[in-house]
């Protein structure tokens, strides 16, 4: 795991692309801090810099940029190509200079060419490959998202890195907020790609690469071009039975962890206890000589979030070195000034914190972790995806007068009421009494997947939630099909991706996603839909491959998610610094929001008549970076 910055820029001088990319490095050190590499072409005008977390072949061999044996290509990468050693069989004849993955990337691109390569590498990568002799750029991304590549043109120079920091640091660089791209972050709690926070300045799409020549820097960037696309892996054409699906499934998965667990440096895993993290564990540890080092972190504060005590129970039934640590809510609270830095834009999904935190304490022990991240998207773990269907077939049947009555009716009783029969009843009920004037599968999902009330509030610009997902259609599909897919394409590299990199990757943690593994996300896509949604029970599958290795009775338990309390936080403890954040004067002199309609949904959470915490914290995540960051 490492970071990669870049500058193509015809016609500048060496010095200062050389001083350019020293400083767009520096910006992510915590990507790679055990050693850093740079190289200038001057005659074209690139530069290529790279910073180091040494995990495969710690030796100078494994350093980067790296030349290909012939000269041709030169390459700065961030990920694991797990297959390497397979290729390196194939690659037969090449003199070797040492083991990393790397050389065995850059003898590939001098046998096959970049192209052919690209659907042949099997990991995570985010990467820049010079080819000497034709002077193109490629920048290519993973199948799935897993690793970041942010890319844009300013000043006549083509910029590249693996966070917007580094490309922020060129001094060409123009950081003019695209409203569109926020718009959309404040219903979605993240911005979607390929779009980022800033206009002229894109995500590369997962799956694709990009190839670009001096003249193409000046005359206009080409569209992203796929290696690979999830699309056309969505068949349900299995007959497997369903001893054949486990059994396949387990196989896989055992594969895609072992292969994972490859490291020169000490490696260990995530474990909440849950159904995905206590799967890749359960497997991790059926491949170790030795006990597995599992981290969870709890903050008994939010006592019913606190999965903890799970993830102990699992880790005493598989033998695991198990640490667990006790943080408090103002330990949690800490970190909150710090996200706008470690997310370079506005980002919002709140279990962040406890994602940085549990990094924070596996990186005292190990460089690397394997992470349970992706189980939910592969394999219908969502609750959405039952309750749209459910709840379309039954307002259907209710006539709209008597929608909006019973809307109005439950929504009239405050949170703060419906919360003294339980805690957080009463978000639940609003958001179900939200639903009852919803149109159609789609329109349910979107009313579930987003923060509505944000759809509205940039000033002078609004977007429509279908709009974020247009374009990712599955075709035709189930509606389950179509939110598996959507979530697939869009909430899961954007959000848990993004979340996942950059929580960990600040402490110079190297996460692995074995759930993202490609062949195992094509035959999960090729199996029914009963292989995952059977009855009211989520990720069918996968529960039953956890089932040969750990009792039911230790995992089967309602979701928890890996979240925190923020709605009553923001009433308590964190008021005054929304207060501060959120006062209608700043929001007028920012120019961005309506700032009435996010006086009125303060107000009214405030009070406690409304939950208004997801629209409410994508806000203040907006306002803290636009004056940290922005």
């Amino acid at each position: 795991m490492c970071g990669i910055v870049g500058c193509f820029h015809p016609g500048e001088r060496g010095d200062r692309l050389r001083a350019t990319a020293l400083a767009m490095a520096t910006t992510i050190v915590h990507r790679g801090p055990d050693s850093d590499g740079l190289h200038v072409d001057e005659d074209a005008g690139l530069a290529l810099g790279f910073r180091r977390l040494a995990v495969v072949d710690l030796t100078p061999t494994g350093s980067q940029p790296m030349a290909s044996h012939s000269g041709r290509y030169l390459v700065v990468y961030n990920g694991e190509i797990y297959n390497h050693h397979q290729l390196r069989r194939e690659l037969d004849g090449v003199a070797w200079r040492g083991t990393s993955d790397t050389e065995v990337m850059v003898a590939a691109f001098d046998r096959w060419g970049v192209a052919a390569t690209l659907p042949r590498l099997e990991g995570m990568f985010a990467l820049a490959v010079w080819d000497c002799t034709e002077r193109t750029l490629t920048l290519a991304r993973d199948r799935m998202g897993e690793k970041p590549l942010y890319y844009g043109v300013h000043g006549g120079a083509l910029l590249f890195g693996s966070e917007l920091k580094a490309l922020r640091a060129h001094t060409a660089f123009r950081a003019d907020i695209d409203r569109d791209a926020l718009a959309r972050f404040l219903y979605a709690s993240f911005v979607p790609g390929p779009q980022s926070i800033f206009e002229s300045t894109w995500k590369l799409p997962p799956g694709t690469s990009l190839t670009i020549d001096a003249a193409a820097v000046s005359s206009g960037v080409p569209e992203p071009v796929p290696f690979w696309r999830l699309r056309d892996h969505v068949e349900r054409s299995q007959t497997l039975d369903d001893r054949e699906t486990v059994d396949r499934l387990e196989a896989l998965l055992l594969d895609a962890v072992g292969r994972q667990m490859e490291a020169d440096v000490p490696l260990g895993a995530f474990l909440s206890g849950g159904i995905d993290s206590s799967t890749i564990v359960a497997l991790m540890q059926a491949q170790s000589s030795r006990p597995v080092q599992t981290f969870t972190v709890a903050i008994p504060e939010a006592a019913s979030l606190d999965e903890s005590v799970f993830a102990a129970k699992v880790a005493r039934h598989l033998g695991t070195d198990h640490q667990s640590l006790d943080v408090t809510a103002a330990d949690a609270r800490a970190v909150i000034p710090t996200l706008a830095t470690m997310y370079d834009e506005p980002f919002a999904d709140s279990s962040q914190i406890p994602t940085h935190l549990v990094s924070a304490l596996a990186r005292r022990t190990v460089t690397v972790a394997l992470s349970g991240d992706g189980g939910d998207e592969v394999f219908g773990g969502y609750r959405r995806y039952l309750l749209a269907p459910s709840v379309a077939a039954r307002t259907r049947r209710l006539p709209m007068v008597a929608a909006r009555a019973g809307r109005a009716a439950i929504t009239g009783v405050p949170v703060r009421l419906w919360d003294r029969m339980r805690p957080g009843l009463g978000t639940s009920v609003h958001r179900v009494a939200g639903l009852l004037t919803s149109d159609g599968v789609d329109d349910v999902y979107e009313r579930v997947f987003g923060a509505v009330d944000g759809l509205g509030l940039v000033r002078g610009h609004r977007v429509a939630a279908r709009s974020l997902f247009s374009g990712f259609d599955v075709g035709a599909g189930s509606p389950t099909d179509r939110m598996m897919y959507r979530d697939a394409m869009t909430y899961l590299p954007d959000d848990i991706c993004a979340k996942v990199d950059r929580a960990a990757m600040a402490v110079s943690l190297e996460t692995r996603m074995p759930y993202l593994d490609h062949r195992v996300v094509e035959f999960a896509w090729s199996l029914p839909a009963s292989a995952h949604l059977r009855g009211d029970v989520t990720k069918w599958a996968l529960r039953q491959v956890l089932a040969r290795h750990v009792p039911t009775a230790l995992t089967d338990r309602p979701k928890a998610g890996f979240g925190i309390p923020m709605g009553a936080w923001l009433r308590g403890p964190l008021r005054e610094w929304a207060d501060d954040l959120l006062t209608p004067g700043r929001l007028q002199a920012d120019g961005f929001l309506d700032e009435a309609a996010v006086t009125r949904l303060w107000a009214a959470h405030r009070r406690g008549s409304r939950d208004h915490t997801n629209v409410l914290w994508n806000v203040l995540m907006f306002q803290s970076w636009l004056h940290t960051e922005g």
